[in-house]
Order: structure tokens, then C-alpha cells, then sequence
């Protein structure tokens, strides 16, 4: 695909700006500690899904805005550096869309974050996982949503695998990734995910 060199206008002051305004940035909440989801060694979580942030996921996923990427990755990558033990390098992939959308979207918005984490740790993003079925998420009732996708592995894998996703709700998804590269050989597997829905009360 063309890398469409879009600006971004910041959510708040609608200044137009590569990424995100330092303004806005500074708006945007980390997320609170929380489960990790079931299949998961560790959970890797970058901000809130709310005000700014909620909205770069948005301008990623439905309009393939390159620009705000790097911001979602930059805390990812901060805390994976700050976690490992600096042993062999990991395996960075990620939980891919549907067929469907891959296919409206001409896009993964999955696959671009999983590459801005890979080369910004120095390693290459590998398509390891492969979705089964072709139901979205976004959108089911909760009960459906927690029964999670079908994932199968393109070959056998190794060490630890750095799973990445776009936004945590239920963890159905990164469970359901997680238990297909268990099976294919995978000794840890993280899941690392740019924000985190709010628990409902």
C-alpha cells in the first residue's frame, strides 16, 4: 500500500500535527493495572481506551492514518524493553482482522502496529497467526464477544512470541491467539495491546 502522509488534527485543540499534538498527548491516561487475560505469561497495556487515545485508534483502524502509529507503540515498546531479560530476541506478530475487513480496509491496522513495535525493538513483524473464522468482535453482545475467534499458525514457533493487538476488552482474542501459539511451540507468549477498555460497573 501507498503510506498515505496524513496529518493529524489533535483531538481537544484540532491542531493540525504529524502524530500527536504534545498538547493532547499529555491528556491521555495510561492504563490502570487489570487481569491478564487466560494463555497470557504477561500482559503489556499502553493507555486508556478513552478521550485522545480512543480516538487514534480510530483514525488508524477505519481512516489508515499512518501517522499516530508510532505514539500507540511508543509506551508498548518501553515496557517490553523494561521487562525482558535480554535473552534471545522474541517473535513479534499479531492478531490479525478478519478476512473481511482486511479485504474493505486494504489494511491491517493490527499488522502496522505489530511493525512499528517489531522495528522500533529492532526485529521484524512475522504473520504467524491465521483467523479461522471471518466474525468481528466489535459490535457482538458480550456473551458472544468472550467466545473469542478461531486462530491457526502458519509453522511452528519458538521462544517467546510478542503478541500484539489494537484494544483490550474482554481478552477473548488475545486468549484465543495465545492458545494457537502454545500449540505450534511457543514457550511465553505477551500479549502487548495500545489500550484497554474501561471495566463496566
Amino acid at each position: 500500500l501507498e503510506f498515505r502522509r496524513v496529518l493529524f488534527r489533535s483531538v481537544g485543540c484540532g491542531a493540525p500535527a504529524p502524530g500527536v499534538c504534545t498538547v493532547c498527548a499529555r491528556t491521555a491516561d495510561l492504563a490502570a493495572p487489570g487481569p491478564v487475560p487466560s494463555g497470557l505469561d504477561r500482559l503489556i497495556v499502553g493507555r486508556a481506551y478513552r478521550g485522545v487515545t480512543r480516538e487514534v485508534v480510530a483514525r488508524v483502524k477505519y481512516r489508515n492514518e499512518r501517522a499516530p502509529i508510532a505514539w500507540l507503540a511508543e509506551p508498548l515498546v518501553a515496557r517490553i524493553v523494561a521487562a525482558g531479560d535480554g535473552g534471545a530476541a522474541p517473535i513479534v506478530t499479531w492478531a490479525p482482522t478478519t478476512a473481511a475487513r482486511r479485504r474493505r480496509r486494504g489494511f491491517d491496522h493490527a499488522r502496522l502496529l505489530a511493525s512499528e513495535v517489531a522495528r522500533a525493538l529492532g526485529v521484524g513483524a512475522t504473520a504467524t497467526l491465521i483467523r479461522l473464522d471471518d466474525v468481528a468482535r466489535t459490535g457482538l453482545a458480550e456473551r458472544a464477544r468472550r467466545a473469542g475467534p478461531r486462530f491457526a499458525t502458519r509453522r511452528g514457533v519458538r521462544g517467546r512470541v510478542i503478541l500484539v493487538d489494537d484494544v483490550l476488552t474482554t481478552g477473548s482474542t488475545l486468549t484465543a491467539a495465545a492458545r494457537a501459539l502454545r500449540a505450534a511451540g511457543a514457550a511465553e507468549v505477551w500479549g502487548v495491546v495500545a489500550a484497554r477498555t474501561e471495566a463496566r460497573r
